[in-house]
C-alpha cells in the first residue's frame, strides 16, 4: 500500500475529513471530529509508513501476538489503538480491514445524532 491508496481509502469512507492538529507532519482522519487513523508522512517519505489505529482492546491484543509489524499504538492509548507497520507481515487487505474496523469502532460511538448528520 502506498500514502496515496491510504489517503484514498480513508477518505472514501462516509463523513471522513483530513486534519493536522498536532503538525505539519501528522496526517490524521476523522468521522464526527473523532480519529480513527494516523499516520507521519515523514515516515511515508522515509519508506517506513506507519498508521495508528483505533481497535477492540481484546483484537489489539491478539493481533500484536501474531503480527509482528502490529504493536501497541506509538504515542496513543496502548490499550485502544494499534501501530500497524506497512509493507511487512500484514497485506495490504488486512490493512483495508483494520481500517475499517477503526472507523466503525469510532462511528458506532457517535450519538445517533452525530451519524444521521454525516
Amino acid at each position: 500500500m502506498d500514502i496515496q491508496q491510504y489517503y484514498n481509502f480513508c477518505l472514501s469512507k462516509k463523513g471522513v475529513t483530513e486534519h493536522f492538529p498536532f503538525d505539519e507532519d501528522t496526517l490524521v482522519f476523522k468521522v464526527g471530529g473523532k480519529m480513527f487513523a494516523l499516520s507521519s508522512l515523514k515516515n511515508w517519505e522515509l519508506g517506513t509508513p506507519t498508521i495508528n489505529l483505533k481497535c477492540n482492546p481484546e483484537k489489539a491484543l491478539e493481533l500484536r501476538a501474531n503480527f509482528k509489524c502490529i504493536e501497541p499504538g506509538y504515542h496513543m492509548s496502548k490499550v485502544h489503538w494499534n501501530t500497524v507497520t506497512l509493507n511487512g507481515d500484514v497485506s495490504d487487505k488486512m490493512v483495508c480491514e483494520l481500517i475499517n474496523d477503526s472507523y466503525d469502532l469510532i462511528f458506532k460511538s457517535l450519538t445517533k445524532k452525530g451519524r444521521n448528520d454525516l
